[in-house]
């Protein structure tokens, strides 16, 4: 069928959508107008967690017919902490998180959640952990509400409809609900993704570059609900290139290279992105 937006079919009522709802901004036009207030950086480190750790890489090994796209990575992320994977493009970050994920087959070395070696096929794997990575991924004929009921239904939210218009006035998709995500600008269908993470329950958010296609106001407004999400208890793992997410939700990041993959505070992984010719 056409990538363009397509009709609902006969008979499909159309979303009522929340009260106060405002049009959503999205494009250029709405990214020049906006002037959103610079996230502040953070003063002082937060205090590490003191639990166990939810996940834990250890040497993990990843690449393709065998070949490692980068030095092994060992690092644990803790319930509330969130670590940054940071490095030039090409340097594995996402193919780390495919491991994590279990989309891909690790070349050596464990990752483990909650001390057991994870396999993405198993229904307590998929309960803990929400992804959201490059790809569009979501249901062609579902309208966005639609898909977002689905997810949340799937994985046993109550109150679908309530969590559902709260996530998409959230993510600023309340006026688009009853259309389908092939009519959503970029953008909008990158809000979309997040919003099908976060629509559910997750100990663990897996998240590849998650400021990518998002204008300022989303930006500032994805910096709050991750630091929400982290102050709540969740762990996260993620790649970034934005110094303003660096520093003002990670805990620590692991510099992913060729030769050593290190862990380094949230200041100096921020000074790495903006000069990348500097060393740790």
């Amino acid at each position: 069928m056409s990538q363009k937006q397509q009709p609902k079919q006969a008979g499909a009522s159309a979303r009522r959508k929340p009260a106060g709802a405002k049009p959503a901004a999205g494009g250029a036009t709405a990214a020049s107008a906006a002037t959103p207030a610079p996230a502040p950086a953070r003063t002082k480190p937060r205090k590490r967690s003191s639990g166990p750790s939810l996940l834990e890489l250890d040497g993990l090994t990843v690449g393709y017919t065998k070949s490692p796209v980068c030095a092994p990575v060992t690092v644990s992320v803790g319930a509330g902490e969130a670590v940054c994977l940071v490095g030039a493009n090409g340097a594995g970050k996402s193919t780390v998180l495919r491991a994590v994920a279990g989309l891909l087959e690790p070349l050596g070395g464990e990752v483990r959640l909650r001390g057991a070696v994870v396999d993405e096929r198993t229904v307590d794997f998929r309960r803990q952990v929400a992804c959201v990575f490059d790809e569009d991924a979501w249901f062609a004929e579902l309208s966005v509400a639609e898909h977002l009921e689905l997810v949340a239904r799937g994985h046993g939210v109550r109150d679908v409809v309530a969590v559902v218009d709260a996530e998409l006035t959230a993510q600023r998709l309340s006026e688009h609900a009853d259309e389908l995500p092939t009519a959503l600008s970029s953008g909008q269908r990158r809000r979309l993704l997040l919003a099908a993470a976060l629509v559910r329950p997750r100990a663990l958010l897996l998240l590849d570059e998650p400021e990518q296609r998002l204008d300022p106001t989303g930006r500032d407004t994805l910096l709050e609900r991750l630091k929400a999400e982290r102050d709540a208890g969740t762990a996260m793992l993620l790649a970034t290139h934005d110094t303003v997410l660096l520093r003002g939700l990670a805990d620590r990041a692991v510099v992913i290279d060729d030769d050593r993959c290190r862990v380094v505070d949230a200041e100096e992984a921020a000074r790495l992105v903006t000069e990348p010719g500097a060393s740790a």
